[in-house]
């Protein structure tokens, strides 16, 4: 990883701060007006990845006019600023915010509790819809014994934001080597381990029916549950106006009589991928259609 200059991360870091005290300066119903309105602004005046994005959803979904498609498009792009609103302000997102903006929040937890005191720990795979950090900041905010996993930002100012802004979630560095082990030991002590599929690796991995084509998937996240004999939940955030919903989509459990663990990984991470694709065809809204790393791009082998 290429070191920023100091001049670099100053301004970069600076910029940040300055950009958060504004949003952190205005009621919160205002930030998320203004993050609707900059999407609006973006994609239909400034035909912000306008083309690529339009042309993405199209190929998901051929069925849905082109009003649809850039219907879609917006709605997924205003999902994101929002996101990043409630990033900014993550700080300020306490238990009784919780409780007036995510639907049966305290709910979901004891559900969660309930498979984390089996003694095994859980996997909690949710994917790039509505806002997937908010899922883990609600459950860590009623109580659940969260760890979750985020890559080293460039700028080490930045990155020491990011983790602050991760409040109650304990946050392993990806890129240490140690962390494999750490995720072993914490899932075996009783831990819930929140992870965001990896829905294209570098090199051929796990192949599935995606969004209309084919996606390389890491299955990473499901050999820690082979491993450690822990559950997987498999779900995902959306939006319904102001509010937050915590869809359980289904709990995935590892043969134990499994011979293979790879192979067996592998039959999870498709269980999981099939049920991720059809909430996005539910509500493509709610997905990021924005990513650089596109998932349906083939893989260089």
């Amino acid at each position: 990883m290429a070191v920023k200059s100091q001049a670099a991360t100053n301004f970069e870091y600076g910029a940040l701060r300055f950009f958060c005290a504004l949003v952190n300066a205005i009621p919160c119903p205002l930030a998320m007006a203004a993050a609707r309105g900059l999407a609006f602004l973006a994609f239909d005046v400034l035909g912000f990845q306008r083309k690529r994005t339009i042309g993405r959803i199209a190929t998901a979904f051929p069925e849905k006019s082109p009003r649809e498609v850039r219907a879609i498009a917006r709605r997924s792009l205003a999902n994101v600023l929002q996101s990043a609103v409630e990033m900014i302000r993550a700080p300020r997102l306490t238990k009784r915010w919780m409780d007036r903006h995510v639907v049966e929040g305290q709910l979901y937890k004891d559900k969660l509790q309930e498979l984390v005191d089996e003694g095994n720990g859980v996997v909690i795979m949710v994917p790039h819809s509505g806002n997937w950090y908010m899922a883990a900041w609600s459950m860590a905010k009623y109580g659940l014994p969260l760890f979750a996993l985020a890559a080293r930002q460039r700028n080490p100012k930045i990155d020491a934001w990011m983790k602050r802004q991760y409040g109650d979630i304990e946050v392993l560095d990806r890129s240490e080597k140690s962390t494999l082990a750490k995720i072993k030991d914490k899932l075996k002590s009783g831990r819930a381990f929140a992870i965001l599929p990896d829905l294209r690796v570098n090199t051929p991995d796990v192949e599935v029916d995606f969004l209309n084509g084919r996606a390389n998937v890491s299955h990473a996240g499901a050999m820690f549950a082979v491993r450690c004999g822990s559950p997987i939940v498999v779900a995902a955030m959306h939006r319904e106006g102001n509010r937050h919903v915590f869809n359980h989509l289904a709990t995935l459990r590892p043969d134990p009589a499994a011979q293979d663990a790879k192979a067996e990984a592998q039959r999870l991470t498709r269980e999981a991928m099939l049920l991720i694709d059809k909430e996005v065809r539910e509500r493509p809204g709610e997905w990021y259609w924005y990513n650089k790393r596109w998932i349906l791009e083939p893989v260089h082998r």
